[in-house]
């Protein structure tokens, strides 16, 4: 019975994955001239109290050149990054924002492998994969948001 249940399991997930992926599709495709406007997505980040300089230094060090060199060959068009002013309730806290312009809704979720980028900016490969794998530890939270217009002047 245990067995089924799993089974059941993957099959479910399997489903879910094919809606989206083809609900993706359907959505790029629809509408062509949607294709080609800029698609904007919040990446917010929770880290451990009392971690956060530690996360950005890290971030700043080894994820950020890699954004920039994709701004540099033209998947993304801007890059922006905010910290609250303020603190908030534990619930809705976030310590770290990135919100990335790509080109287009079709790059922001492409398969694209920046191993190349990565050679080129990170020679020693050990200390990039030991720093980028403390970056996450230092998380307690991560979760990307996409956003889009809504003009108040219009219905």
């Amino acid at each position: 019975m245990r067995g089924r249940g799993r089974a059941e399991g993957w099959q479910a997930a399997a489903l879910v994955v094919g809606c989206l992926a083809a609900s993706a599709r359907e959505g790029v495709h629809a509408q062509p001239q949607e294709a080609a406007k800029p698609f904007v997505v919040e990446y917010y980040y929770k880290v451990k109290w009392g971690h956060l300089d530690e996360f950005l230094l890290l971030f700043r060090k080894n994820h950020y050149p890699l954004l920039l060199k994709e701004k540099e060959i033209g998947r993304i068009v801007r890059v922006d990054a905010e910290r609250p002013l303020h603190h908030g309730t534990e619930a809705g806290r976030w310590d770290f924002r990135v919100t990335i312009t790509w080109r287009d809704v079709a790059t922001a979720h492409d398969d694209f492998d920046p191993a190349r980028f990565i050679a080129e900016l990170f020679p020693d490969k050990t200390q990039y994969e030991r720093e980028e794998q403390r970056r996450f530890e230092l998380l307690l939270e991560h979760w990307d948001l996409p956003v889009r217009d809504a003009p108040l002047d219009k219905r």
